[in-house]
């Protein structure tokens, strides 16, 4: 069995593979400063609560946009898993042609996402979108060139914005809504929030088309934790929630 991990800027996400099956997912907050004791733990603790002998995890592979959590992790995997983990980071194999000016500069979340549509997808032009902490675009040619992409407040970022710059706009759940017209204020804000980053994602795509693509429309893989808020919205063709956790896989084996 092989234990993959994306380490985000606010939750670590995991899921448990055999023979590329996903046997379990989970999520844990991504706190800075969690010791390596702390992690393992964790991970250990998941695996028997859901009926996994931790035993039978024969290989572990991580990406992390937190480079504070890397040294814990890598200290847990061979601590309580007895396992010197694949790391997706500079220097490995990916099978993508990296043309951003800076290659080091890619989040390895987003390398992991490319990596999985490239093998998921080979013959599309694609554009992936990943809402999470952040809501990233990344653009892949069926030549596997990794164009780049484009960064934008996440939906839980823009939510926190509200609530800490203003003094009477509470938290509210972040939820999809059929209609933009809020008759409160909390409706008012779950309705900008939505049709907000609803507006961006169309906007970016379209542009992102026109400029890599000449307009020819690409194939546009959804991901991330608030994803399925827009299932029904047309925009994504593919919505996959453990991409990044397949591209992983995927990189774990071009690396072996």
């Amino acid at each position: 069995m092989i234990l993959a991990l994306d380490v985000g800027n606010s939750q670590i996400y995991g899921g448990v593979y055999d023979n590329n099956k996903m046997l379990l997912s989970f999520r844990r907050n991504s706190k800075q400063g969690s010791s390596s004791d702390e992690v393992g733990i964790f991970l250990r603790s998941v695996l028997k609560e859901n009926g996994i002998d931790p035993q039978l995890i024969k290989q572990i592979a991580f990406c992390s946009v937190v480079p504070d959590v890397i040294y814990s992790l890598k200290g847990a995997c061979t601590k309580y898993f007895k396992i010197n983990p694949f790391v997706l980071q500079a220097g490995v194999k990916t099978g993508l042609n990296i043309k951003y000016k800076n290659p080091t500069e890619v989040g390895a979340d987003r390398i992991a996402n490319s990596i999985a549509v490239s093998k998921l997808y080979p013959n599309k032009n694609a554009i992936i979108v990943d809402l999470g902490t952040a809501t990233t675009f990344d653009v892949l040619t069926i030549e596997k060139d990794y164009l780049g992409g484009a960064i934008i407040p996440g939906l839980k970022i823009s939510m926190e914005s509200l609530e800490s710059r203003t003094s009477k706009l509470p938290t509210v759940e972040i939820i999809g809504t059929k209609v933009a017209l809020g008759k409160t204020t909390i409706e008012s804000i779950q309705s900008g929030l939505y049709y907000g980053q609803l507006g961006a994602m169309k906007e970016i795509c379209r542009k992102l088309s026109l400029e890599c693509f000449k307009g020819e429309k690409p194939l546009v893989v959804g991901t991330g934790g608030f994803s399925s808020l827009f299932e029904s919205e047309g925009i994504f063709d593919h919505i996959i929630p453990d991409l990044v956790l397949k591209g992983l896989l995927h990189s774990l084996q071009l690396n072996a």
